[in-house]
């Protein structure tokens, strides 16, 4: 009996960190990142698929792009600044969001 817990509960916790990953899209339009991003073609700022390719090669993309999302900055892809995003967005909102913007390649 407590191995089909412990499969169950396998289970669950993969099944869980797949939807996380999902979840960046539905995580990226309700934060209102498409204000100024669209995902194949510059908008105000940057495609999120230029994003990716910017970062393809960079090991720390991840958490160089967690820290201009939250706290805004500009000269990466021009002059126009980026805001930071707001408190009512979590960090661990942010984190998927940038996982899947870089993996929209």
């Amino acid at each position: 009996m407590k191995t089909g817990y412990l499969i169950a509960a396998a289970l669950f916790v993969s099944t869980a960190a797949f939807a996380g990953d999902d979840d960046g899209a539905a995580l990226f339009k309700q934060s209102n990142c498409g204000a100024c991003h669209e995902i194949g073609k510059k908008a105000v700022g940057p495609s999120v698929k230029d994003i990716a390719a910017k970062y393809a090669a960079d090991k720390e993309a991840h958490d160089k792009l967690e820290k201009k999302v939250r706290k805004g900055g500009a000269g990466s892809f021009g002059t126009m600044p980026m805001p930071a995003t707001p408190k009512s967005v979590s960090d661990e909102n942010i984190k998927h969001i940038v996982s899947w913007m870089l993996d929209q390649k």
